[in-house]
């Protein structure tokens, strides 16, 4: 496994491929730069075929993933690959994706020198060839972290499934002590809670223990929940303002057009909020907030309650889905 480290800045490769690129897509023309700086048997392992089944097989964990990961790159390699990866994030994003794959290090050092956590482990791979005219994906996932990318036509049709986690989610000894990588899910979340009165607790409140982990796990598809909770329209002008800012975290981890782009399909007036489990920090927790179209989960259950995961998943729009069959039967 080679060593790397970055040599010119990623904003600057960013900027000279796109200015060489011209008017295609940024995220053409910076994954097309990376796939041509690969060798031959390094392409085999990066690239599928769009159709692929594993485009569509996605997981959080620790463990051995298709493509090609940062460890076996060389330093203009991994530069590359994650020039991509920030161009598709907003800063917030991106540092939450970086700060994330740091807690590696720290789950390193609690675990007593595991060689499984290694933040070279995180991997990027690719599904048909990048292009502006057809239908490409790409994914980055390591441990804590998958996000989904699918273009139709020169056009972003999804980011999801967009998971992030945090073990732990508070770093509380060491050097990276008092890290949060995730504190506003639980915050707002929370915050949230706490601003419920006692009739809104007892419909938002649907269960004493909380799962022990988000309830639709890895699944190719999200499951639509019981339709349980409380509902957007029971609560206050202040508290659908929360519920706003909570999901806004969500969305806003993706680039701006993005954001707005996965905000246009949220219907407040379909959403439900569930909360499980305990009511304070510090011992297991979990909500949802649950859409006609989309569903967001949290949970910190594990570690007692000082590990996160949380996800936010589109019913039918998951990898493209909606969008592409809605092409393939317009046009096939």
């Amino acid at each position: 496994m080679k060593a790397w480290a970055f040599g010119i800045g990623l904003v600057s490769l960013m900027a000279m491929v796109i200015g060489v690129q011209g008017r295609k897509a940024p995220q053409v023309a910076l994954a097309t730069t990376f796939l041509g700086m690969l060798s031959v048997d390094q392409k085999a392992k990066a690239q599928k075929p769009f159709d692929d089944d594993y485009r569509t097989k996605w997981q959080y964990v620790p463990a051995n993933r298709e493509g090609i990961n940062l460890g076996q790159m060389d330093s203009s390699q991994a530069e590359a690959a994650l020039a991509l990866l920030k161009s598709s994030l907003s800063d917030a994003g991106w540092k939450r994706t970086e700060t994330i794959k740091g807690l590696e290090d720290v789950l390193k050092e609690m675990e007593n020198g595991n060689q499984g956590r290694d933040k070279r482990l995180y991997t990027f791979t690719f599904f048909g060839e990048p292009s502006a005219d057809g239908k490409w994906a790409w994914r980055y996932e390591g441990h804590h972290v998958s996000l989904n990318f699918t273009y139709n036509h020169g056009a972003l049709v999804s980011s999801t499934p967009q998971f992030f986690g945090s073990n732990p989610a508070e770093v509380r000894s060491g050097p990276m002590k008092g890290t949060r990588a995730l504190p506003m899910e639980q915050d707002l979340g929370f915050a949230l809670l706490d601003s419920l009165s006692p009739d809104q607790l007892k419909k938002a409140v649907i269960a004493d223990v909380a799962p022990g982990d988000v309830v639709t796990s890895s699944a190719r598809k999200a499951g639509i929940q019981k339709d349980t909770g409380l509902k957007y329209s029971e609560m206050t002008k202040a508290q659908q303002d929360d519920v706003q800012k909570l999901l806004h975290v969500y969305t806003d981890a993706q680039v701006p057009s993005e954001s707005k782009r996965r905000w246009g399909r949220v219907d407040l007036d379909s959403v439900v909020f569930a909360w499980m489990g305990s009511t304070k920090p510090g011992k297991g927790h979990y909500y949802r907030l649950q859409g006609s179209k989309f569903l967001v989960e949290y949970d910190n259950t594990q570690n007692d309650a000082n590990h996160i995961h949380s996800v936010w998943r589109d019913f039918d729009g998951d990898f493209g889905q909606d969008v592409l069959a809605e092409h393939y039967a317009k046009f096939h």
